[in-house]
């Protein structure tokens, strides 16, 4: 399991953003060199976890929860054949493009080693936005996309550091309770019965995730 490519990008006016400024930073490109990751800060005020990475639409992204963004090389490639489109890393929005390592199927708070410093976090799937689908330009990608449930993996920053191309990940932590982060991502879309489900991970959840869990299972039980 390695790291293919540190993904940084920069703001850049679209017309497809409902970000009060007209600006995102979805368009990712590979980084060359090493790249500083440390914990940005909560919602709403902090951005992204990576130097030089921007979050324009920190209403939505951003912050410990989602400091880092994942997403596996191999179902970029299954995409690719989908779409008949080349799908070069960084293209979904992931600041981070894995080799070998299942992100979807990654367990919350499940933590990975990148490189000889950086520990991160599992905390939730993605959910695809406007900015996501405008910037493929796929008509009806949100459904898409939400359908596959192939979502990758936001991340929080659990020792900070160093990370670079090439890095070898290694899975130093897996919990035992079997909630992934496509569970999680589909819970809080499609089949929100699978809340309560939720719970068994507990404050590794994102934060959002566990308050939406917890009040759904105050109300209906589960």
């Amino acid at each position: 399991m390695k790291l293919l490519s540190v993904n940084l990008g920069r703001p850049q006016p679209v017309p497809y953003t409902d970000q009060p400024d007209g600006v995102t930073g979805i368009d990712k490109k590979p980084a060359e060199g090493p790249v500083r990751v440390a914990a940005p800060g909560p919602k709403g005020f902090g951005a992204s976890g990576l130097a030089g990475d921007a979050v324009c639409d920190r209403r939505h992204h951003g912050g410990h929860d989602q400091a880092v963004y994942a997403f596996a090389r191999e179902d970029l490639d299954g995409w690719e054949r989908e779409l008949g489109r080349s799908l070069p890393n960084g293209c979904f929005g992931e600041n981070l493009t894995t080799d070998g390592l299942d992100v979807s199927g990654a367990l919350i708070g499940e933590r990975w080693r990148i490189g000889p410093e950086v520990v991160l976090e599992v905390t939730s799937g993605r959910i695809p936005c406007r900015t996501f689908q405008g910037h493929l330009g796929e008509r009806g990608w949100v459904k898409r996309f939400t359908r596959k449930g192939a979502t990758g993996a936001y991340l929080r920053v659990i020792e900070p550091g160093e990370i670079r191309a090439g890095d070898p990940v290694e899975i130093v932590h897996r919990p035992e309770h079997g909630v992934t982060a496509a569970m999680q991502f589909r819970a809080v879309t499609t089949e929100r019965e699978l809340l309560p489900r939720l719970l068994a991970a507990g404050e590794a959840l994102h934060t959002e995730t566990l308050a939406a869990a917890r009040e759904y299972a105050e109300r209906y039980g589960g």
